[in-house]
């Protein structure tokens, strides 16, 4: 059973791995994973269940990963 304190932890780290990729397919399935994965803990905690809420937070981890992408002019201007 997830304790608060473990929950609690989970949005920091779903928010340091949200940067990950530069591309809008790495982005959408960087999010993908992490909403799969943090929805099929939301989901087993709630009394939804694990895979229920894996669908749920996949589709809309991999939908926000891929809406967030920044654009090609956004490189030159940070430099990254």
């Amino acid at each position: 059973m997830m304790t608060k304190k473990s929950l609690a932890v989970l949005p920091f780290v779903a928010l340091l791995a949200a940067g990950c990729g530069d591309t809008w397919g790495k982005r959408a399935v960087t999010g993908g994973a992490i909403g799969a994965g943090s929805g099929a803990v939301v989901g087993a905690a709630t009394g939804m269940g694990p895979l229920t809420g894996a669908v749920v937070g996949g589709a809309v981890g991999a939908g926000v990963g891929a809406a967030t992408t920044p654009s090609r002019r956004d490189y030159n201007r940070y430099g990254y």
